[in-house]
């Protein structure tokens, strides 16, 4: 019987490469897969035969469908080649509406890249437009303009990375601000989205990442419009208007306050992603500070205005469900794929 399968073999791979035209191969699908097909028939007749028999000759007769199964599909790509080649030659040009013949996997944008694009496409809705700046910058722009000298205690709440004094690595999109303040005189209504730099590694925190801040100045500008946009920033990104404001300390606006959303997940009940708390805090603000505008020539008894901030990983990290913020830079295409 071995003998007899390895025949039918031969004979298979023989005929199935000899096959003139797709009719023909399907016929011999039929002669030996159908259900009245050799190998079909072969299959059959093993209950026959004594358990070891069947064993050792299921696993002969197997392989061989295995191989059949392999050929034919082998010999109809390459008659389907065959008909295309005849029909691009008796048209006498190729047809670039054809598909091509290898898959080619489409990208996706970065889960950051996708929130930076929610906040900045949800903020200039109501007015605000984008500006960028340099990620190397000077100490006047990244601290002394934004009221943080260098004896100010709150130099000790970033760690900052330096190339050579006075020139560091930004570590806030603040000096976005004072530079568009000292290029233009108010009203102003901006977004700075970007990457900054800070010296800290852990599972919250990068010694890169991304922030977007917000400035606006005018003429009677208050708290109530500060907190009016932030309502309609995080309604727009998480379904809740549900915010609260803590005060907190920032040199550069007074008062400040840190931000916080009701947990989108328990709703305000208390959950482990908020700790039980209820909130999740997303940022910080406050109105801007009169020193800041003592550093770009503003008239502080003029105008008023409010900034804020967030870091895009953090929301984020909220918005997909992601526990771990280095796993946004570790390139593991699992992640990535998800978005």
């Amino acid at each position: 019987m071995i003998e007899q399968i390895n025949q039918i073999r031969v004979e298979a791979h023989s005929q199935i490469f000899s096959a003139p035209d797709p009719d023909a191969l399907d016929r011999l699908r039929v002669h030996y897969m159908g259900k009245k097909g050799v190998l079909t028939t072969l299959l059959h007749q093993l209950k026959e035969l004594t358990p070891e028999k069947r064993r050792e000759m299921g696993a002969v007769l197997n392989e061989v469908k295995t191989n059949v199964e392999r050929d034919l599909k082998q010999r109809q790509t390459e008659l389907k080649r065959v008909v295309l080649d005849k029909e691009i030659s008796s048209s006498g040009s190729a047809d670039v509406s054809l598909p091509g013949h290898f898959a080619i996997n489409s990208g996706s944008l970065h889960p950051i890249s996708l929130v930076m694009n929610d906040i900045v496409q949800i903020l200039k809705r109501i007015g605000f437009s984008v500006v960028t700046g340099p990620e190397v910058e000077l100490e006047f722009y990244n601290f002394e303009a934004l009221n943080t000298p260098e004896d100010h205690p709150a130099r000790d709440m970033q760690d900052t990375f330096y190339i050579n004094p006075p020139v560091l690595l930004r570590s806030h999109t603040s000096p976005v601000q004072i530079r568009t303040m000292k290029d233009k005189k108010p009203p102003i209504q901006i977004i700075a989205p970007g990457k900054v730099y800070r010296s800290d590694y852990d599972l919250t925190h990068t010694p890169m990442f991304h922030q977007i801040e917000g400035l606006m100045v005018d003429e009677n500008l208050s708290l109530a419009d500060l907190k009016g946009v932030l309502n309609y920033l995080i309604k727009n990104l998480f379904g809740t208007k549900t915010l609260r404001f803590r005060p907190s300390f920032f040199p550069f606006t007074e008062p400040s306050a840190e931000v916080d959303m009701q947990c989108i997940q328990c709703k305000g009940k208390g959950c482990r992603l908020c700790k039980s708390t209820g909130w999740l805090e997303i940022g910080g603000c406050g109105m801007v500070h009169p020193n800041v505008f003592k550093s770009v020539n503003y008239d502080s008894e003029k105008y008023s205005g409010f900034a804020f901030g967030m870091g895009i990983e953090r929301i984020a990290m909220l918005k997909y469900g992601i526990d771990d913020l280095r796993s946004f830079f570790e390139n593991d295409i699992r992640m990535l794929e998800q978005f």
